[in-house]
Order: C-alpha cells, then sequence, then structure tokens
C-alpha cells in the first residue's frame, strides 16, 4: 500500500471518528451529538428483535405563558398528520408494523415515540424525521385536533380531583400556574397554523432535541444512518432560552389554605405543597429529597405511626418531583373524617419533628437507598419503556445525573436530609388544600381550624 494511500485511509478514520465522538455511557449505551446539535443516546438491547424510536424536544408546559398553555401539546398531536413525505400517516406506520405509536407533552418536554421491528430500523428512523420535520399543519386538521385536545381536557375537568389539582397549581404557583397543568382550553380554541409555526421556529430544532434509538441494534450503524438522514437538518442560530428566557417563580410570601368543595368526596383530603429544589440549583437536595420521600412512606416511619397507625388518618403518601425549573414536594393525606382537625394538627406536628436526629434512623437510610438502587436498575428492564425515563432526565437534568444517580444516592447522609427539610418543608410556607363533601364540611367546620391564622 503506498505512502498516500495509507495517509487517505487514516484521514477517512480520522474524520469518521471526529463525526462520531462516541461517549461510551454504560456497557450498552452510546451517546454522540451531531454536528446540528442534534444528541443521539443509542441503547442496544438484543433480548428482542425489536428497535424503539423515540425524539424529544425541550418544550413544554415551562415555555408556555397562559395564553399559550397547551398549544405544545397541540404542536405535538399534529406531528401525527401526513407530511411530505408519507401521504398516509397511519397506513404507512401500520405498514412498517409500528405499535406504541404515541406522543407525550408535560412540563419540561415534548416527545414522539414507537417501537418497530429491527429490520425496518432505516425506514422507522426515516419515518420519524419526516414526521418531525415535514408534517403538514392542514388548517381543517388543526381544527379536528383542537376539538380532541379540548375533549381532553374536558374530560379531566370533569374528575373529582382535576379541579382541586388545578387550584392547588393556582395557589402554589400563581401568575405562572399555566406551566404546570395541561392547558387552557380558550388558548387552544385560539390556535392557528400561524400559532403552530411560530412554535415550531422557537423549540423544535436539532440543537434542542434528542433522539433516542433502543433495542436490537447496533450503536455503529445507526449512527451510520442518523446521520444520514438528520444531518440536514438545519439548525436554529440562536438559543431559545437565551432568546426566551423562562422566568423564575416568585416566592411564595406566606402560607396559603384553601377548601374545596366536592359533592360527590366520600373521604376527605389534605393536600400540602412546598416549592421543592432543582437541578440547575440544588442538585444535592434532589437524591436528599428521594430517599426522605421513600423513608416517610414506609409503614413504620414516624410520619404513619403518628397518622395511620393511631386512627387519625387512612393514608398518606409524599412525593418530589425532579424538574430543571422547581420541582413540587406534595404531603397528601386521607384523614378520617371524625378527625380532621386533629389529623392536620399531627401533621404540623411531625412536619416540625422532621429535622430531629432521631426522626430517621442511620439504618432507616440505608434501606432506603437500596431500595431506590434496586428501582432504578428495574426501570431498564423494559428497553421500550426505559426510553420515556432517558429522555425525562435529559429534559430536565442531564444523562449525566441519571447515570450517576446511584453513585450519588449512596453518599446521601442524614444531614443532608436535614438540610434538606429546613430548606424546603419545616418552616417554609405551604399551599395547604382541603377536598371535602358539603356535607361533612358542615359537620366539622373546617374553617374554624384550616387556615394560615390557626
Amino acid at each position: 500500500m503506498t505512502k498516500k494511500l495509507c495517509l487517505f485511509f487514516f484521514f477517512l478514520t480520522f474524520i469518521s471518528s471526529t463525526l462520531f465522538a462516541q461517549k461510551q455511557l454504560s456497557n450498552n449505551m452510546y451517546m454522540t451529538t451531531l454536528p446540528n446539535g442534534l444528541d443521539v443516546l443509542i441503547v442496544e438491547d438484543n433480548s428482542v428483535p425489536l428497535a424503539s424510536i423515540t425524539m424529544t424536544f425541550k418544550a413544554g408546559e415551562f415555555t408556555e405563558s397562559n395564553n399559550t398553555n397547551g398549544l405544545t401539546a397541540l404542536y405535538n398531536n399534529m406531528l401525527f398528520k401526513n407530511n411530505a413525505h408519507y401521504p398516509d400517516f397511519w397506513y404507512n406506520s401500520g405498514g412498517l408494523g409500528m405499535r406504541l405509536l404515541n406522543g407525550t407533552t408535560t412540563e419540561e418536554k415534548t416527545d414522539i415515540y414507537f417501537t418497530l421491528p429491527k429490520s425496518n430500523l432505516d425506514k422507522g428512523l426515516d419515518f420519524m424525521n419526516s414526521a418531525v420535520r415535514t408534517a403538514k399543519m392542514d388548517p381543517a386538521e388543526l381544527e379536528k385536533e383542537k376539538k380532541a385536545l379540548d375533549q381532553q381536557i374536558l374530560e379531566k375537568e370533569s374528575s373529582l380531583y382535576y379541579p382541586f389539582s388545578t387550584e392547588m397549581l393556582l395557589h402554589l404557583w400563581g401568575e405562572q400556574y399555566s406551566r404546570k397543568r395541561l392547558g387552557n382550553r380558550e388558548a387552544i380554541q385560539s390556535a392557528t397554523v400561524a400559532s403552530m409555526d411560530s412554535l415550531k421556529n422557537k423549540y423544535f430544532y436539532p440543537n434542542n432535541a434528542l433522539l433516542i434509538v433502543a433495542g436490537d441494534v447496533e450503536h455503529n450503524h445507526v449512527y451510520s444512518l442518523v446521520e444520514k438522514i438528520y444531518g440536514d437538518w438545519k439548525a436554529s442560530n440562536f438559543d431559545p432560552f437565551k432568546k426566551w428566557p423562562i422566568p423564575e417563580f416568585k416566592p411564595l410570601a406566606k402560607s396559603d389554605y384553601f377548601i374545596w368543595d366536592a359533592k360527590s368526596s366520600k373521604v376527605p383530603m389534605i393536600n400540602i405543597e412546598w416549592r421543592g429544589p432543582d437541578t440547575r440549583s440544588d442538585i444535592t437536595s434532589t437524591y436528599a429529597a428521594d430517599v426522605f420521600s421513600y423513608l416517610i412512606n414506609q409503614k413504620n416511619s414516624k410520619f404513619n405511626t403518628a397518622l395511620i397507625q393511631s386512627g387519625l388518618a387512612v393514608s398518606t403518601s409524599i412525593g418530589y418531583l425532579t424538574l430543571k425549573h422547581v420541582g413540587p414536594i406534595s404531603l397528601i393525606v386521607r384523614p378520617n373524617p371524625s378527625k380532621i382537625k386533629e389529623c392536620m394538627d399531627e401533621v404540623k406536628k411531625q412536619i416540625a419533628l422532621m429535622d430531629n436526629d432521631d426522626y430517621l434512623s442511620e439504618d432507616q437510610i440505608k434501606i432506603a437507598k437500596r431500595a431506590l438502587d434496586i428501582k432504578k436498575v428495574r426501570q431498564e428492564e423494559i428497553t421500550s419503556d426505559y426510553v420515556h425515563t432517558l429522555s425525562f432526565w435529559w429534559a430536565s437534568a442531564s444523562m449525566d445525573y441519571f447515570l450517576s444517580y446511584n453513585e450519588h444516592l449512596a453518599k446521601v447522609s442524614k444531614n443532608d436530609i436535614k438540610n434538606y427539610v429546613q430548606k424546603y418543608i419545616k418552616n417554609k410556607p405551604y399551599c395547604a388544600g382541603l377536598l371535602i363533601s358539603p356535607e361533612l364540611k358542615s359537620q366539622v367546620v373546617p374553617e374554624n381550624f384550616f387556615s394560615s391564622s390557626k
């Protein structure tokens, strides 16, 4: 082989390795970023001859105002319409053997996904590319989707808890509560093709997206297909979150209470919510929050012993949702209908004790960390489900956050948990709502004790 030929092949190898600067995240997970900014994550799992493809964008309720609330979900729905390359979306998807074809929009992400036979991987990637890049915003189809989304919201509003939870959002987040709810029906009904195009031109670019390909695939082969199909997708020349910064939530000035009448409520419910940590400014507390929530939810916790075993409550649960832009801490208590005041008094008493040295033991913390460790491992068992976990963490934290979760979880100490309680729960402003039937309300008169002045 001549020297020039050797140099030529070396040059090709160098270009290839530079273009696909792959980062091996685990023994079966690889990640790279295309020149246009598209993040590409490959998860190899040959247990079944299937491939799951997900495209996720950092857009959703957190990018919306009250006047645009619900438009991201509406735009996502329009991606399931006919496009420039597939004139009959559903017929063509069926021809490729797709299943689990769907899309979701939540607080900090919106995505479209499907699973198909691995033999159709290249066609599936092309299908996804066409859906997210060339979907037709037909006015008649848009009207259909507006009605469909409106119906979804109406169905939720007819439930017992949706109006109550919406009221809680309003009390906890104030004028920015639209960033936490499904959608504003008026905003959705006023949507036009122009507003859909405006949304697309803000957030739906490769440099604000993650493509996940998971299943019975080989990462180098996938990368070559992705580069061929998505390489000409033009990146935006701006960062949407610098051009349209996400406003910070205004701090809660004081605790806030409300009582919600619900005729069909058989058992009352107390919901207390605080604003918790986020992954931008206090990552340590997000790990502590998970350990703390797990411990409080155990049957033998001091919290449950004081409330359930004493007969003051039927059930309790506490949880924290990890988000980039402030995650809520939510405590739900189902009080004994005849002891609502006593139950609420005990809840407040327990909250005041939560940072005591003896409230949680070292053994309990150790068990909790092990249980959460196992839970994370189990999330990886079903690849078609695991992709949603990965896309969530990419949008609301980072892949490094998720992949190093167990490592950082193992470092959580009792001190970390105490600091978390003191920083976000104990003596901190909260919103408390009581869901109660009119009949029970007239008997217990909650206005006498369920208020910030009591």
